[in-house]
């Protein structure tokens, strides 16, 4: 495995490789000795395993570190455990612990290596812990003064929150989506670019985490709010609206697209359903997924929420909406929760 994440990255001309390591204590030990610019590293281990090497790391602020872990439940688990704590990112082995197959993410591989070398990328995960800490400890006053207000709220209708978020975004919704309250007059959509495999345990970890309940979004089901539909793996993310007022979930395979769910298919399907009603969300993730939704939304009368670059672990997503003009409110990570309550409330 050494042999051959060395050899994907020597394939790109802008990287070089300083050094590899052995197990967990070698790494800890390589990283503090060579200083590199991002350190990927793999779960399973032998001697100190990934997580405790990567605590080190990151706690002593040395490199951002890519993850690379397993397609498995448990797999899962274990990565969102790395998230976490202060994972840059992950790329999924696509054929278990040990494969010879990595020639097929190697150009995930090469994005994410760069996109964890940006500036101040290591100082944006270690801050983001400390302000995720003071926001938990104001959340039941939050959901107090919320309940207060979202009780004036007349009539049968509710709003939608479309949510597209992807490189850094395990870690950063966590920064969100625990100070949105249950009872949220709006049902929120979220696709987070990420293997489909990994949905189903990222979707427990979310319900199990959050006042909000969280479902694996499944053909068929009807929307109401208060509860937030996540993307299935490999699906699209889409509405239709029925005669009799009631609005279905959606899981087509096409239009065809880069990503599968894409952040503008979801949030063309949520404004053509909800108009107006709709606030869009747009955070962390390399690309411009979304960006061209989020200035239709704007246009049709629809707020839309981008985060800022102050805590954007990678910048590319909101920064194009933000450029198109697709952004109306520009908010770092934190205060993100606050603005989709002022919208829906």
């Amino acid at each position: 495995m050494r042999r051959s994440l060395k050899k994907i990255v020597e394939s790109d001309p802008d990287l070089e490789v300083v050094g590899t390591a052995r197990d967990g204590d070698d790494s800890v030990n390589k990283a503090r000795e060579l200083r590199p610019d991002v350190i990927t590293m793999d779960v399973n281990m032998p001697g100190m395993d990934g997580i405790t090497a990567l605590q080190i790391i990151v706690n002593e602020e040395i490199a951002p570190v890519l993850m690379v872990s397993s397609l498995t439940q448990q797999g899962a688990a274990v990565t969102f455990e790395a998230m976490a704590l202060g994972a840059f990112d992950y790329v999924p082995k696509p054929g278990g612990t040990v494969t010879v197959q990595m020639g097929s993410v190697a150009h995930e591989i090469i994005k994410k290596i760069k996109a964890a070398a940006g500036p101040g990328v290591i100082k944006k995960l270690i801050r983001k812990n400390i302000c995720s800490a003071e926001k938990l400890s104001n959340l039941r006053t939050r959901q107090k003064s919320f309940r207060l207000k979202s009780a004036s709220v007349k009539g049968p209708g509710f709003r939608a929150v479309a949510m597209g978020i992807s490189t850094g975004g395990p870690k950063t919704l966590f920064e969100v989506l625990p100070f949105l309250p249950a009872d949220l007059p709006a049902a929120v959509f979220l696709v987070q670019h990420m293997p489909a495999p990994f949905i189903a345990s990222y979707a427990k970890r979310i319900d199990s985490q959050c006042p909000l309940r969280c479902v694996e979004a499944e053909p068929g089901m009807i929307v109401e709010p208060g509860t937030l539909y996540l993307a299935k793996g490999g699906y699209h993310l889409m509405l239709f609206k029925r005669s009799n007022g009631n609005i279905l979930i959606r899981t087509p395979k096409k239009p065809n697209h880069l990503f599968m769910p894409s952040v503008d298919v979801m949030m063309a399907s949520v404004l053509e359903v909800f108009g107006a009603d709709t606030v869009g969300v747009l955070m962390t993730g390399m690309g411009k997924d979304g960006a061209e939704s989020m200035v239709k939304i704007r246009q049709a009368g629809g707020l839309t929420i981008a985060e800022s670059e102050e805590s954007a672990i990678v910048f590319g997503m909101p920064g194009e909406a933000i450029e198109m003009g697709g952004a109306e409110i520009i908010a770092p990570s934190w205060d993100i929760a606050e603005e989709i309550i002022k919208a829906v409330g």
